[in-house]
């Protein structure tokens, strides 16, 4: 085929340069045929982006179209898997929340303050507990003997709150002093085993209680409050 195209540009230059010269006759074309087929015709190349190159790249564009889209399916699905659990997931915790809801004290019985059963039995003389009730502290003043006699050998009279040892105690459980932790002052919890009457001293204006949790020193105008309750047994409390 290159041999043909050869001597088809070697007879244009025989001949020679002029307006008169007779131009030579072209031979015709060679058809295109199947022995032929592997080269371009002569005067022809292929070009790179020809319709011929994008038929041969055409499969591996859509072997990369196909890869990227599956790999956007499969994002796609897991994120779905993702939301689905998340959403099944608030659907438990949504209904579990009314179970564990319909377990607590209705709203009337929180308000009204719910009663509390305290065991005595783990408190060891002279040893003062402080639970809660009604968001209030709470003392249990397990007093030793020496304790309540001292409380006992006071002069009401000399008390700014005149009151006895046997008006702040259940009959028969004499050991056992149960106050609310609040300073009559302003309010302020007071510190135990503290002050001169080793009662409660509160650091806030130097107000001082005995063992009997009455007022002997400073400007609280009271004795330290007692809450309701009542004993169940010899060990337990029910206050409230």
């Amino acid at each position: 085929m290159w041999a043909t195209c050869a001597a088809a540009i070697a007879g244009l230059h025989s001949h020679g340069k002029g307006a008169n010269k007779t131009p030579p006759m072209r031979r015709p074309a060679l058809p295109w045929t199947a022995a032929n087929r592997s080269a371009p015709p002569c005067g022809t190349s292929q070009v790179p982006g020809s319709s011929r190159g994008r038929k041969d790249s055409q499969p591996e564009e859509r072997a990369q179209d196909v890869t990227t889209v599956s790999s956007a399916q499969h994002s796609r699905r897991d994120f779905l898997y993702i939301a689905t659990g998340a959403v099944g997931a608030v659907g438990v915790a949504a209904t579990l929340v009314p179970l564990v809801s319909q377990m607590n004290p209705d709203a009337s019985t929180v308000a009204a303050g719910a009663p509390v059963e305290i065991d005595l039995s783990p408190i060891a003389d002279g040893q003062i507990i402080k639970v809660f009730w009604r968001s209030k502290p709470i003392f249990i003043f397990h007093r030793s003997q020496k304790e309540i006699e001292a409380a006992k050998n006071v002069d009401v009279a000399s008390l700014p709150d005149p009151e006895t040892d046997a008006a702040r105690t259940m009959p028969g459980h004499e050991q056992w002093l149960v106050v609310i932790g609040i300073c009559t002052h302003l309010g302020c919890i007071p510190l135990a085993h503290q002050g001169e009457y080793g009662g409660w001293f509160c650091p806030c204006h130097g107000s001082v209680y005995d063992t009997a949790g009455r007022i002997r020193q400073g400007p609280a105008p009271k004795n330290l409050f007692l809450p309701p309750y009542a004993f169940l047994s010899d060990t337990k409390i029910r206050i409230g």
